[in-house]
């Protein structure tokens, strides 16, 4: 259970460094050759570059996620966060929505930090 809660709290972190506004700290949860499948982009991203590129634009919506149920599996120096997440954002109307999404996180640990190697995140298709 121990390293359940130690893989939970890296989604923490991570929703720390998007609360931050600064898109770097969210870049350097991610390992080099990180793969990330985002929420609001059809595009995938394959780097640092490219995934600091897409928070830099998902963070001037203020996001603020919130787990709903987490599945957390791990093996070794791999670990696997998958569930149900929700986001709170900024609209045009400078309103607050919702958007409810499933994700998985897949950590690699490199020494003694958890990085990111793979993130898919992706909206209910179903309202």
């Amino acid at each position: 259970m121990k390293n359940q809660k130690e893989i939970l709290a890296l989604f923490e972190e991570w929703n720390n460094a998007l609360l931050s506004g600064d898109a770097s700290k969210v870049e350097m949860l991610y390992a080099e050759n990180a793969i990330l499948l985002p929420t609001v982009s059809n595009k995938v991203r394959h780097n640092h570059g490219e995934i600091r590129d897409y928070f830099e634009h998902f963070m001037q919506k203020n996001p603020c996620g919130n787990i709903i149920e987490h599945n957390i599996r791990v093996f070794d120096n791999m670990a696997i966060n998958s569930g149900v997440y929700h986001f709170s954002l900024d609209t045009k109307d400078n309103e607050r929505s919702i958007v409810k999404a499933r994700y998985t996180f897949v950590y690699k640990k490199f020494d003694d930090k958890w990085l990111i190697i793979e993130h898919h995140s992706s909206a209910f298709p179903e309202s």
